[in-house]
């Protein structure tokens, strides 16, 4: 059953969830986005996979 209303459901969300951002040149994000674009992931998924991989828990 979804919250009640978005306030909660934001504040459930962030109990789980976590931000990760990073100010990167308009040309390497122009790039790595068109890169992505190509392989059919998104930002999301391209960056789970490479933590994965970093922290070596690769599915």
């Amino acid at each position: 059953m979804p919250p009640a209303n978005s306030a909660e459901y934001y504040r459930k969300r962030r109990e789980t969830i976590g931000q990760f951002s990073v100010p990167l040149s308009r040309e390497k994000l122009n790039a790595l986005t068109e890169k992505l674009k190509e392989q059919n992931k998104t930002k999301t998924q391209w960056l789970n996979e490479k933590v994965d991989e970093e922290l070596g828990e690769q599915k």
